[in-house]
């Protein structure tokens, strides 16, 4: 059996800002980037889906046009 790989928010960018405690390139924090091969599937889709949201929380002129 050819096991199933694991789906990542990872650009590569890997910038943590300190204010937020968010990557500036995915949005994860650095203990879901730590910990995502372990994390269910369930709870790697409930931090996806609350991506998008994050950036709201980190200061736009880090982030750079979008």
């Amino acid at each position: 059996m050819v096991p199933t790989p694991v789906i990542t928010p990872c650009i590569k960018v890997c910038i943590v800002d300190g204010e937020s405690g968010l990557c500036l390139g995915c949005y994860r924090s650095l203990e879901e980037i730590a910990r995502w091969s372990r994390l269910s599937e369930e709870t790697r889709r409930d931090v996806m889906a609350d991506l998008a949201a994050r950036r709201g929380r980190i200061d736009p002129a880090k982030l750079g046009p979008t």
